[in-house]
């Protein structure tokens, strides 16, 4: 297929999830893409216009037919990445989150200070996730500016969409000498200069990269350099970034230093607004999911690294139905996947243990106090598309008039893919299903931010599961 769909209507069959729950297959809808990526038509056949926009395309030149078989979906929004963690992917999980920070991650954070190894491993990393089929990364970045700088360069020019903050942290209490700010002054002066470079980017006036405010968690900031952050954030208008009642001892942290939830303090220091994007939450009282809704706040729902590192299960159905914003992490490198796949799967598994209980020795109606709060994989797609675009307040993940073309071509029949459809019984959202659950990196055949293809199967350097 063509590298760019910018100025042309593609013509494919495939599935979004404009409100969760609910999937809206379609089969040969005709999307126009204007030269600047934005969806300037979604027609199907039979509505109104569908023929004279196919026989203007047709005769335009400018008609682009998907592979017969080919399933085309949204691109993934992944809310929760640590950048620098992708060298140590896969190991270091067999510790407690406040031990596995100090002996295994700040140390390999830290080595970001080198410039050629920050390149070298950044450039591996945009590569993999847009084959996984990430579009869209919300980024934690280093305390280093060089090396911050070419996480935003590096986005910029392999045209992935991002969101990218320098992370904040200057607490000597519990930041080790080596790897911290100076103080508040320095962090915040590193978070503005990189916010400027970011918007005065030469290679960015599409502002497809975009800046973030963010401390890293309460426990690694002082309360000079929380509130200077929250006021930056609204000087600014930019997005924010932290974690938020992630394990026992993050929870317990704040109560022990604020007498107050990890939500409570956030937004005492002015860090719980639209935008910001709160990792984990798994410990959220009523009170705590009523904050964020009001404030319009979001949630990176982490499943996988939950497994590890939090000893508790995010309420993922009830923050749902009370109205909050979702969407999924990978949390990458506490979790160990780099694809939303894996994420969307997990957080499915994850509802299903916390509703159905863990306990053999226990009856099956007292195993668990969690009735009704499984989801399944319509809302784990949902998530994964426009509610992380949503989460973001942008215009993506759905396949609308006004939203950017991010997406990705699924080839189901990929010789070394993983995906098995029998015609004779799978149709509909069963083929959905089927694709959230067993794809493969393979079965990835092309994907588009902003209309123009940035990975396929010939440039594709990892798999996804």
């Amino acid at each position: 297929m063509t590298e760019t769909l910018r100025g042309k209507v593609l013509q494919a069959s495939g599935f979004h999830s404009p409100k969760r729950g609910a999937i809206e297959a379609f089969c040969d809808a005709l999307i126009s893409i204007g030269d600047d990526g934005e969806i300037r038509d979604f027609s199907l056949p039979g509505s109104a216009g569908h023929d004279a926009l196919l026989d203007a395309a047709r005769r335009d030149d400018r008609l682009v037919s998907a592979p017969r078989g080919s399933i085309l979906l949204p691109g993934f929004v992944d809310l929760h990445i640590h950048a620098p963690q992708y060298a140590q992917l896969g190991s270091a999980l067999d510790v407690p989150l406040e031990v596995w920070l100090q002996k295994y991650t700040f140390p390999i954070e830290a080595r970001y200070a080198d410039a050629a190894f920050a390149r070298r491993a950044y450039a591996v990393l945009v590569d993999d996730l847009l084959a996984a089929g990430t579009t869209t990364a919300m980024y934690y970045g280093t305390i280093h500016d060089e090396a911050n700088r070419l996480l935003a360069d590096l986005c910029i020019a392999k045209g992935q969409r991002a969101l990218i903050g320098k992370v904040a942290m200057d607490d000597p209490d519990q930041c080790p000498d080596y790897y911290r700010d100076a103080d508040a002054a320095a962090a915040v002066a590193g978070t503005e200069s990189l916010i400027d470079y970011i918007r005065t980017h030469p290679d960015n006036r599409d502002r497809r990269v975009l800046p973030v405010v963010t401390p890293r968690f309460i426990p690694s900031c002082t309360d000079g350099l929380l509130e200077d952050l929250g006021a930056l954030a609204r000087e600014r208008d930019c997005h924010i970034q932290t974690h938020c009642s992630e394990s026992d001892w993050e929870h317990g942290y704040a109560f022990t230093r604020f007498g107050a939830s990890d939500t409570e303090s956030l937004d005492r220091f002015g860090l719980l607004r639209r935008g910001a994007v709160l990792g984990h939450c798994n410990f959220l009282s009523a009170a705590d999911m009523e904050r964020i809704r009001v404030r319009e706040a979001a949630v990176a729902h982490c499943p996988l690294s939950n497994a590890y590192f939090s000893g508790a299960v995010f309420p993922l159905r009830a923050a749902l139905e009370k109205g909050l914003h979702v969407g999924l992490g990978t949390d990458m490198s506490a979790g160990f996947a780099p694809s939303i796949f894996d994420s969307a799967r997990s957080a499915i598994t994850a509802s299903r243990m916390l509703e159905s209980g863990t306990d053999p020795d226990l009856a099956q109606d007292t195993r668990s106090r969690h009735a009704g709060v499984r989801i399944d994989f319509r809302d784990a797609f949902h998530l994964a598309t426009a509610g992380g675009g949503a989460a973001l307040d942008l215009p993506i993940g759905v396949f609308r008039p006004g939203f950017r073309f991010d997406a990705m071509l699924i080839d189901p029949q990929a010789p070394a893919g993983s995906i098995r459809l029998w015609p004779e019984i799978d149709d509909g959202e069963q083929i959905l299903q089927k694709i959230l659950f067993t794809a493969s990196r393979a079965n990835i055949e092309r994907v588009w931010v902003d209309g123009l293809a940035r990975s396929g199967t010939a440039t594709a350097a990892v798999g996804l599961g």
